[in-house]
């Protein structure tokens, strides 16, 4: 019924097909509007099982598909709507393997990834393939959203020319999302993907959408090509794909540029490739049931310990540089730094070693870990 659609339009989407990476809080709305819109041929890329700490974001599923694969029951949801639509699965990691040959077979990438490494891999692919890139980032109340890839614009890199220092910027899974967040951008994703097969309205090229949920406000930033971008240039110096993990794992910084830093917050350093100490949540189950005097430090914020709480001292990531006295006073015993994942502890580890404190150790997989592998009890968010 929309003039501008038509039959005409209908028929573009009918023959149109459309990659999605990621069928998680981005994907999952993104795939309900394509497949509600009529898109002829949906992809799937996704290796995950549904966990109950997805459901209150990626509304693909329900309780009764914790445990499947994301892939399986997408494919029943997808086809639950519109019977009519083809879904093509591809089970596994997309990889500099098979992006290429994956990404080619399609009209359209829609990017709903959550890792720096898949996001610069499904870029570069994008690139290469000529492929226009629907992409989308996340995080608390906020979002932003663009389509790269156009010859008309810019790509990923041309904004992002390289990933920030791993860790420094939380997975959702660390900051948490508002639920519905990845409800409206994916929505929104899936309304570019609609508009550029059908050449309907105004595009994101070119521009980078900035959602802020919390105060429900839109702002647009104009973005350009890049002309020394490092694959989308004239002269690209990217000819082809790379090992995209070891890529991320470098750090742009050199941790020397640190060390003359008075006290710098731990939030900003973190890991440079170096071997982080450790300990398992079963090795740290046997010091506290051995009554041995050490120092169980909790980085975490003190919200997170009122949802699940092992013990220990709570000094939060931030308030560490203002709190170190209490933390020398155990020189000479070991200190095990834990968080929600083991991830913010890890960053802790070696700030703290910057700071010349030794015998330090990371908690291997958090207070996660320790909920999965010593007490159910505990609470898992």
């Amino acid at each position: 019924m929309l003039p501008q659609l038509g039959e005409e339009g209908q028929n573009r989407l009918k023959k149109a097909s459309v990659l999605v990476v990621g069928a998680g809080g981005l994907g999952s709305p993104a795939l309900i509007y394509l497949a509600a819109a009529g898109v002829g041929t949906i992809g799937i890329v996704d290796f995950d099982t549904v966990d109950p700490t997805n459901l209150h974001r990626q509304i693909l599923y329900t309780t009764e598909d914790v445990g499947r694969l994301k892939l399986d029951a997408a494919k029943d949801r997808l086809y639950s709507l519109n019977p009519l639509v083809n879904v093509r699965l591809h089970s596994g990691r997309l990889t500099s393997d098979n992006a290429l040959e994956i990404i080619s077979a399609y009209d359209l990438v829609l990017d709903g990834t959550d890792n720096f490494a898949t996001r610069y891999l499904v870029n570069d692919a994008c690139v290469l393939t000529q492929t226009p890139n629907v992409f989308a980032s996340i995080y608390q109340f906020d979002g932003q959203i663009s389509v790269f890839g156009d010859p008309n614009g810019p790509c990923y890199r041309c904004v992002f020319p390289e990933p920030p220092p791993p860790g420094t910027v939380p997975s959702c899974a660390e900051g948490g999302v508002l639920g519905v967040l990845p409800g409206i951008l994916g929505t929104l994703q899936a309304a570019e993907a609609i508009k550029y097969l059908t050449g309907l309205g105004e595009s994101l090229v070119g521009r980078l959408l900035l959602v802020d949920a919390f105060t429900m406000t839109f702002k647009n930033l104009l973005i350009k090509r890049d002309p020394e971008c490092a694959i989308c240039s004239e002269r690209p110096s990217l000819q082809g794909l790379i090992d995209y993990e070891m890529f991320c794992q470098g750090s742009r910084l050199d941790p020397t540029e640190l060390v003359d830093t008075p006290n710098p917050n731990p939030s900003e350093f973190m890991f440079f490739g170096s071997q982080i100490p450790s300990i398992t949540v079963l090795e740290l189950q046997q010091k506290k049931e051995s009554m041995e005097d050490f120092l169980l430090l909790d980085v975490r914020r003190a919200d997170e310990v009122q949802i699940a709480d092992i013990g220990g001292v709570l000094i939060p990531m931030d308030e560490l540089p203002d709190r170190m006295a209490e933390i020398t006073s155990y020189e000479g015993k070991d200190i095990v730094v834990m968080c929600r994942s083991g991830a913010r502890s890890a960053s802790v580890v070696q700030w703290l070693q910057k700071q010349g404190i030794d015998r330090v150790y990371n908690l291997e997989g958090g207070i996660l870990a320790w909920s999965r592998q010593i007490d159910s009890s505990v609470a898992q968010y």
